[in-house]
């Protein structure tokens, strides 16, 4: 039985996991439970984790677009940073230190300025965008609770991950799209960012895996 967290948005915001409705249209729910609540609301994290009381926490939430950490910084910040804090003290408050395994979704954003090619788990880090500075604190937040309470908690430091899911504003979205508009007539360019960052790349469904 999954559960999951959505924010409150005056228009429907699940299309991406559409297909996991037992009825899509009514919005019907089978076994995918979706509770309304929000990583910068600490009570509502207690109230949904005390009534569901999880054996397995993944925080997979996040403002995780680059450029636009630098625009909304201080709420990437609250969101990326001190969300991932409000989740871990949510478990502790619960009761659920021994008995919940958590997962939080780190980045190669972590490593930004990269200080050695190839990277690996000892690299420093070095961010360069406020959203890698959040997942920073995020990550040693992590590190804190696993030392201190002996929390099952990992990091997955996880490189940019792709699938048809991906949201329509990231680049390898908007080159696809952007080069079928061009096809079909609707489009005569589009503008890019830093054409000299370098990324690695692999498919979501291996992320998974």
């Amino acid at each position: 039985q999954v559960h999951g967290i959505v924010r409150r948005s005056s228009s429907f915001n699940t299309g991406r996991i559409e297909h996991l409705y037992k009825n899509p249209q009514a919005h019907i729910e089978g076994n995918m439970k979706l509770h309304y609540g929000d990583l910068t609301d600490s009570t509502c994290l207690v109230k949904i984790i005390n009534a569901v009381k999880p054996s397995e926490i993944y925080n997979l939430g996040a403002q995780s677009h680059v450029k636009i950490s630098f625009d909304l910084a201080e709420y990437t910040a609250d969101v990326d940073g001190v969300g991932t804090l409000r989740l871990l003290d949510a478990i502790k408050t619960c009761g659920l230190i021994n008995s919940v395994k958590f997962y939080q979704a780190s980045t190669s954003e972590l490593f930004g300025k990269v200080q050695e090619i190839p990277q690996k788990e000892t690299t420093p880090f070095y961010p360069r965008s406020p959203y890698g500075a959040a997942k920073l604190y995020a990550y040693w937040i992590v590190v804190n609770f696993r030392e201190a309470y002996n929390l099952f908690a990992v990091n997955g430091i996880l490189f940019n991950h792709e699938s048809p899911r991906r949201g329509a504003n990231f680049v390898t979205r908007k080159i696809s799209r952007s080069v079928a508009k061009i096809h079909l007539g609707q489009l005569d360019s589009f503008s890019l960012g830093n054409l000299d960052a370098k990324r690695d790349w692999g498919h979501a469904r291996d992320y998974v895996e």
